[in-house]
C-alpha cells in the first residue's frame, strides 16, 4: 500500500493535562527523527483527541496506513478488549486504510531494558 503513513501514540488519558507531557515529547522526537511520518496523539478517555478523531484527521490528510502504538506499560484489559473494538470500527469505516496495531511499548524489549537500566542507575545514585 502506498501513500502517507501516520503513527498514533495511543494513551489512556488523565484529568491532568500535564500527564500527556511524556507522550508529547515522544511525538516531537519522532517528528524530528522521521519527518516523513505524520505523528499524533490519541487517548482512550479523559483527554482529546480520541482514537477515532485522531485517525479521521490523519486519513483526511491523506494517510493510507496508520500504525497505532499503545503507550501503556503492559497489555491490560483496555488493550485486549477496548482498543481492538475501536480499531474494528475504524477499519469498517475505512476499508482502504491499513491499520497496524503494535504491542504496548512497555512490553518491547528495548523499553524493558531502558527501564531496567534507569532503575539500576537510580539505585546506584547516592541520596541527597
Amino acid at each position: 500500500m502506498s501513500g502517507r503513513q501516520g503513527v498514533i501514540l495511543f494513551g489512556h488519558g488523565a484529568r491532568d493535562p500535564a500527564w500527556a507531557g511524556p507522550m508529547q515529547r515522544m511525538r516531537e522526537r519522532m517528528r524530528a527523527l522521521a519527518p516523513e511520518l505524520e505523528v499524533t496523539l490519541a487517548f482512550l478517555e479523559l483527554m482529546s483527541p480520541s482514537l477515532a478523531e485522531a485517525a479521521e484527521a490523519l486519513i483526511a490528510g491523506g494517510c493510507q496506513r496508520l500504525v497505532i502504538l499503545p503507550v501503556f506499560l503492559a497489555q491490560g484489559g483496555h488493550l485486549k478488549r477496548d482498543l481492538p473494538a475501536l480499531l474494528a470500527e475504524l477499519a469498517a469505516r475505512h476499508p482502504q486504510v491499513e491499520f497496524k496495531l503494535e504491542q504496548a511499548v512497555g512490553e518491547a524489549e528495548p523499553v524493558v531494558a531502558a527501564i531496567a537500566d534507569y532503575a539500576c542507575a537510580c539505585a546506584r545514585t547516592p541520596s541527597r
